[in-house]
């Protein structure tokens, strides 16, 4: 358990601490998004996704765009997981309607032929500078990077894709070679973690949103594993900084990742049963999550017993209220008042 850092009064650090709370703080993967209005008017005013990222001044716009309408718990840093093979040296481009892409992919080409461009990381530091300045002390700033694996499958295939097959494949068959793309991706992303924390965020997510298509014992070995050596590295650092792990679809190998990766805290992607979590993760434990973020798509009846449900269930330990995955950029903004209003009567 981390031991709580700055801002005594934030809720959300104090669950990261280990102590439970009359209700429990919430924030929404995502948050920063598509879904809001004033998100969608500030996009229009840029040329795309990446050089909103790294304008500053409108990055931390978009931070701070949900908690000035919704009073979120948490501001998470207006950012993408691709910035670390960005900084590595890969092109970046994100393709409307394909979503992002890295050139040169790594299944055909030698990590060590890439340049590196760290630099390419500064405006994102000074995001957070910006945001920092600017947020209440209950209001807990939230750093993050895309985990070792996941960050991995983009830089060997370029883009993403549903089983990560071309990743997995190149890890069986040539795995000194990913490790060293592993290896690379370690090192810059505790370079950039620590580096927003230098710049002042409260906490970071650790985002592995591929982890659940490995079988066990490559789960072990590139998501655990790495996790592991990424926090350990990050601790020597920075020994209070609260670490919240996010592998999505990892299922009930979360206990094993809890237990080997040493994270402050676990998110819950929404196929965990929260009752079956909060009977078989370590008691007391802080968890984060679990909402199905369809459900929160859907509103009504659906949505409210959803959330009685998951507040039910970890109504004992410590808890985050969040989504299993990132909100829809289609959700209605009413359904977002309608969580909130039932999460804090």
């Amino acid at each position: 358990m981390g031991k709580q850092r700055k801002k005594p009064e934030a809720p959300l650090l104090k669950v990261l601490a280990g102590q439970k709370q009359t209700r429990p703080p919430v924030w929404l993967m995502r948050q920063a998004g598509r879904y809001l209005p004033e998100y969608r008017k500030l996009r229009e005013q840029k040329a795309g996704f990446l050089p909103l990222v790294e304008d500053s001044k409108a990055a931390a716009e978009a931070t701070l765009q949900p908690i000035h309408r919704f009073g979120f718990d948490a501001a998470i840093l207006f950012s993408d997981i691709l910035v670390i093979p960005y900084a590595l040296g890969q092109d970046l481009a994100f393709v409307k309607g394909e979503g992002p892409k890295l050139t040169p992919t790594l299944v055909d080409h030698n990590l060590r032929l890439l340049e590196k461009t760290p630099n390419r990381l500064n405006p994102v530091y000074e995001t957070v500078r910006k945001v920092a300045a600017t947020l209440s002390p209950k209001t807990t700033f939230l750093g993050f990077s895309g985990s070792p694996w996941t960050v991995a499958t983009y830089m060997v295939a370029g883009e993403g894709s549903r089983d990560q097959a071309v990743t997995r494949a190149m890890a069986y068959r040539d795995p000194q070679a990913f490790s060293e793309i592993i290896d690379a991706i370690i090192d810059q992303t505790l370079d950039y973690l620590s580096g927003q924390i230098e710049a002042g965020v409260d906490a970071v997510q650790l985002f592995d949103s591929w982890a659940g298509t490995l079988s066990p014992q490559q789960f072990e070995r590139w998501v655990i594993d790495p996790t592991a050596r990424l926090v350990s590295k990050l601790r020597e650092k920075h020994p209070d900084i609260p670490i919240i792990g996010f592998p999505k679809g990892a299922a009930s190998r979360i206990k094993a990742y809890i237990a080997d990766t040493k994270v402050t805290a676990i998110g819950l992607d929404e196929t965990i049963d929260p009752y079956w979590a909060d009977q078989y993760l370590p008691a007391g434990f802080p968890v984060q999550g679990n909402l199905d973020p369809l459900v929160l798509l859907s509103g009504g009846d659906a949505l409210d017993q959803s959330i009685t449900t998951i507040l039910d269930a970890f109504s004992e330990r410590p808890h985050i209220f969040n989504l299993g995955h990132g909100i829809l950029p289609q959700t209605p903004l009413t359904h977002v008042s309608q969580l909130l209003e039932k999460i804090r009567g």
